[in-house]
């Protein structure tokens, strides 16, 4: 059976979305005029670095069985699609058109698949024990949530990093780092079923090359644990938000290499804490693995990146954490300093943007 997904960002999005087309499946990517336009004229390419190939593979969206469109919030049913997809930042979802829209998608209770880093408020009410109303304070606007049915929404561990090289048009997106999409099935069997045929279409890929057909890295994997998609916090704390320093950034490779056992004792402290909230630990990545896969992450983290761009809001993640652990009575001087220097920052940004 051929889906239609509705995908909210189409940066991020397009990685999983090219994946998707593989299975003949339709993706609508909501994103800015600029990008639309372009998306609409020349599809999209995502370059994946494929172990054992010099060379990384280059997916053109025009080129797979499966039809890609992309416009803006305007005129968007939700209930025309079989599922909705997020991809964008979390503070965009509060901006004019993004913020009618996604409340229009939690309404219409199709089932609503995030990948983004922080996860939403509504996702998080799924875990037993936590009091989500003091995990407010983490959020750009914690009341965009507020329409959705915590049992209609699921979560990625965004695991796959990725760039929009700078020199290229927007409708480029290079993978840097091609691991998984670990995804916490629906409570509702009929939406997890969707996710179960993702999982097996993108199983089924196989890419011509000239050397013959190759099987492609970034899969998408589904666990009945609502903690799976957590894994990504460990290696959040412990790598991207300590790209940020006082006056600028480093990459995240600096960020976990340059004091391997503080970036230890950060990354064990957040899997302790999913472990606390119910997580089993064999769902969760050892630290062993995260810092092999850090030696490769050689771009400061886009947190850092929109801090020193002057960004007014960004994702916060590392204080989402920090509050989840207050709760569970627990702390790290680590987290609780880089959360302090994130804050800095931040109203740094905000009084020189209303100063503009």
């Amino acid at each position: 059976m051929a889906y239609k997904i509705l995908m909210l960002g189409a940066s991020y999005g397009s990685l999983l979305a090219s994946k998707i087309l593989f299975g003949g499946h339709s993706v609508h990517l909501i994103c800015l005029p600029a990008e639309a336009d372009l998306i609409n004229s020349e599809g999209f390419r995502v370059r994946l670095p494929v172990r054992g190939r010099k060379d990384p593979v280059e997916i053109d969206s025009r080129k797979l069985p499966g039809k890609v469109t992309a416009g803006g919030t305007a005129g968007v049913d939700p209930g025309d699609y079989d599922l909705v997809g997020l991809a964008m930042q979390e503070p965009q979802y509060r901006s004019p058109g993004v913020r009618e829209l996604l409340d229009a998608v939690g309404k219409s209770r199709v089932p609503c698949m995030s990948i983004m880093n922080m996860p939403p408020l509504a996702y998080l009410r799924r875990i037993p024990g936590l009091d989500c109303d003091k995990l407010k304070p983490a959020y750009t606007d914690a009341s965009v949530w507020d329409s959705f049915d915590p049992e209609r929404i699921t979560l990625n561990s965004p695991d796959p990093q990725a760039i929009r090289p700078p020199e290229e048009k927007v409708n480029v997106l290079q993978v840097t780092l091609p691991t998984n999409f670990k995804v916490a099935r629906f409570k509702d069997a009929k939406a997890t079923a969707i996710l179960t045929q993702l999982e097996k279409d993108i199983d089924a890929i196989r890419f011509d090359t000239p050397e013959g057909k190759i099987e492609l890295p970034v899969k998408l994997r589904g666990y009945d644990s609502v903690f799976v998609p957590l894994a990504k916090w460990a290696m959040l704390l412990a790598g991207n938000y300590r790209c940020v320093t006082e006056d600028g950034m480093r990459t995240a490779q600096e960020a976990v290499h340059s004091d391997i056992e503080t970036s230890r004792s950060v990354y064990n402290f957040v899997i302790d804490l999913c472990v606390k909230l119910g997580a089993d630990p064999k769902d969760l990545v050892p630290f062993e693995k995260y810092a092999a896969a850090a030696q490769s992450l050689v771009r400061p983290a886009s947190a850092a990146r929109a801090l020193s761009n002057g960004v007014p809001y960004i994702e916060r993640a590392d204080k989402l954490v920090q509050l989840i652990a207050r709760e569970k009575g627990m702390s790290h001087p680590e987290i609780d300093r880089g959360v302090a220097l994130v804050d800095r920052r931040l109203e740094a940004n905000r009084k020189k943007a209303a100063a503009a």
